[in-house]
């Protein structure tokens, strides 16, 4: 480490947040640049042959170094309290990273059930064709984990909270489990983002985001990371990055260095919005159950509050009445965004059943509790009087 590296090792969360990772040009800008190019130049044959071999650090092409994305992946590492920081196209390409960096034909997968969709169908469509085989179990159920464990389990993979139920586990078990059988733990951490959980802190050995949902914070770019330790992330997975070229571009990174300015205050407003709004959805009579760790009513309330500095923004609740009630309340309203994507300053409203979980089959949903009237909320930063009115239009 450098001096100005153990200075940033000291810093407070909020100051890594705007300024870790950052190195002035000679042009000596404020704000971070962005370094537009494709390739870089070298001042020599034996050079370029050196940074080729990796004897020699320095950039070589915007594949798999470039200034301005690395700047985003130390600042986040920082943030996460990760040793290395790998940047990607999209949450999914940052997950895809790590399965291609991590295993190999004949390696076996304990999930949870309760993940994004997508994921869903990456481990059973995609990887299966690959001879890696996935188990699915109960995110809570820790004997369902440890039960799953077979002699070429490599991975435990798990979101916490989930999206949509907002469902947790304790995370330091998982990882004790994970580590009894030499199996690494991969946490999904886009929900709550290092501002508001840290799992790296509490045993997982590898971080996932989805830059595109509360990193940018406005829903303008696609992007993700994986993060953990330097020997898995900064050479397995880097190196599969470096080959196959799910690459992160400068100008997303620079939008998400900007995103990454502000993620602690919108973080908290976030986490202040969601928690009224699922009170005011607990009075409303069409409301049978709302799924928000940041309310009493919630089946691991305690939990939430020891793993968690804050709740989030996202919640779901289900209506009676099913489909036909969702899809009514959905069109009704004229205020939140009918989108699937979440983490944004504007409310995002979606239909889980029918979108984001809408190619599992029947089956699959009722085993993760996706309900035909469930709805999604991810709450934004309007005034929360008016989402209130909003929603009330389609009860």
């Amino acid at each position: 480490m450098s001096d100005f590296e153990d200075l940033e090792a000291e810093w407070g969360f909020a100051t890594q947040a705007i300024r870790a990772g950052q190195v002035r040009s000679t042009e000596q800008e404020h704000s971070d640049p962005i370094f537009a190019t494709s390739s870089f130049i070298f001042t020599s044959a034996a050079e370029a042959a050196a940074r080729f071999s990796e004897e020699e650090p320095g950039n070589i092409y915007s594949r798999f170094t470039n200034p301005t994305v690395r700047t985003f992946e130390q600042r986040l590492a920082r943030m996460e309290g990760a040793e290395a920081c790998v940047a990607t196209s999209s949450g999914m390409s940052a997950i895809l990273s790590a399965c291609f960096g991590i295993m190999k034909t004949g390696d076996h997968i304990v999930s949870s059930r309760s993940i994004f969709g997508t994921t869903t169908m990456l481990f059973t469509k995609f990887m299966a064709k690959l001879g890696i085989e996935t188990t699915f179990v109960d995110l809570s159920n820790l004997d369902g984990w440890q039960q799953a464990i077979q002699k070429n389990t490599k991975i435990l993979f798990l979101e916490t909270p989930s999206n949509p139920l907002t469902e947790l586990v304790d995370i330091s078990a998982v990882a004790e489990i994970a580590h009894q059988h030499d199996c690494l733990l991969m946490v999904d951490n886009c929900l709550a983002t290092p501002v508001l959980q840290q799992p790296l802190k509490m045993g997982a050995d590898i971080i996932i985001h989805s830059a595109t949902k509360y990193i940018d914070g406005q829903g303008r770019c696609m992007g993700g990371a994986v993060l953990g330790r330097e020997e898995i992330v900064g050479t397995d997975i880097y190196g599969f990055l470096r080959s196959a070229g799910p690459t992160m571009s400068a100008f997303n990174a620079w939008v998400f260095l900007k995103g990454l300015e502000t993620l602690n205050i919108r973080m908290q407003a976030h986490s202040v919005a969601a928690l009224e709004l699922a009170k005011w959805l607990e009075h409303q009579p069409q409301v049978s159950q709302v799924f928000y760790p940041g309310l009493e009513s919630h089946s691991q309330h305690a939990l939430a509050k020891s793993q968690m500095n804050n709740f989030g923004g996202l919640l779901s609740f289900e209506l009676k009445g099913g489909k036909d009630a969702g899809w009514k309340l959905i069109d009704a309203t004229e205020i939140c965004s009918i989108t699937a994507n979440l983490g944004d300053i504007k409310t995002t409203i979606t239909h889980p059943a029918s979108t984001t979980h809408g190619r599992l089959t029947l089956e699959q949903r009722q085993q993760s509790g996706i309900a035909d009237g469930l709805i999604r909320v991810a709450v934004g930063l309007e005034d929360i009087e008016d989402l209130k009115k909003d929603l009330a239009l389609g009860m």
